[in-house]
């Protein structure tokens, strides 16, 4: 017979400190019921099946998001396809045919300020429609201080603002994808760069320069400047760019997958009338993040 669950309910976009907290209250009352903990989250975000010219920027990949709730969460994770089916569930008919029914829960933990369901609902309401569908509804207490969401720490990446996003995140926000083939302009000025394809579902932090700790391919870190922009200098009208400069390193990474761990903002991105402007500028602003990755590690 498979074992009764505690469950909780979220997207859980970048498993930030809020969501950490969740999920740690979530597991004591689990064990306090001889219940099994769990996490039930979605496929996609629910807003881009809602709103279906919605296209999320997030935190992390749904592949990100599950590596980091399987580090911080002891319990199971039920990942379920969000569907218009499904969003057109009221919380009573959601608790009852995909918690109870199918899931097999007797607790819910829900967020301080989360709702769910078609039509949403009260604290009032979901305690009552709990005890109709035999499900013991719980609310979370916050996290004490500064409230963290998911939407602030988007918001704050958007403006280049990594210490306070770090801060609300519980871990430096990481960009990871392929290195791929660039102009070799770098490499000419004496900065070679790693290209990065990041996954268009990521959100880029505002574009600029940045000190950033680079995990290599073998798994080794080592510090680096990272540029993310149009690069003004050498093109018009470039597409966006992710350019990464990794300190004492002189090796192919081409095809190879790095992840870029963002420390602080340097600077924003500038034009140069000359690639010797540039070159003085990449410079200084070796030092600088050099002096940023040693006060941080």
């Amino acid at each position: 017979m498979k074992k009764s669950v505690a469950v909780t309910i979220g997207f859980f976009d970048g498993v930030h400190r809020g969501h950490r907290y969740l999920l740690k209250q979530l597991e004591e009352l689990a064990s306090a019921g001889g219940l099994l903990p769990m996490a039930v989250t979605f496929d996609c975000h629910p807003r881009k099946v809602i709103q279906k010219d919605f296209a999320p920027l997030l935190l992390t990949t749904q592949e990100e998001k599950l590596a980091l709730l399987s580090e911080v969460f002891c319990g199971e994770v039920a990942v379920l396809p969000f569907t218009p089916e499904l969003s057109e569930l009221t919380a009573k008919e959601f608790m009852q045919s995909v918690l109870r029914d199918r899931l097999h829960a007797e607790l819910l933990l829900m967020g301080y300020d989360h709702r769910f369901g078609h039509g949403g609902g009260t604290q009032a309401e979901y305690e009552a429609w709990g005890q109709e569908t035999r499900i013991k509804v719980c609310f979370a207490n916050a996290l004490d201080g500064e409230k963290v969401s998911s939407s602030r720490i988007r918001n704050l990446i958007s403006l280049g603002e990594m210490e306070k996003a770090n801060s609300m995140l519980g871990y430096s926000y990481s960009l990871t994808g392929k290195v791929v083939g660039g102009k070799q302009i770098g490499r000419r000025m004496g900065f070679p760069t790693a290209n990065l394809s990041v996954p268009q579902q990521k959100l880029l932090p505002a574009n600029g320069v940045y000190a950033v700790s680079v995990t290599m391919p073998d798994g080794a870190n080592r510090g680096g400047m990272l540029c993310i922009g149009h690069r003004p200098t050498i093109e018009d009208e470039g597409e966006i760019s992710v350019e990464t400069h990794i300190f004492d390193f002189e090796g192919n990474l081409y095809g190879e997958s790095i992840s870029v761990h963002f420390i602080g903002k340097l600077r924003d991105e500038k034009h140069f009338d000359s690639l010797d402007g540039l070159q003085r500028q990449l410079a200084l602003d070796a030092t600088a993040a050099q002096s940023l990755i040693s006060h941080v590690v």
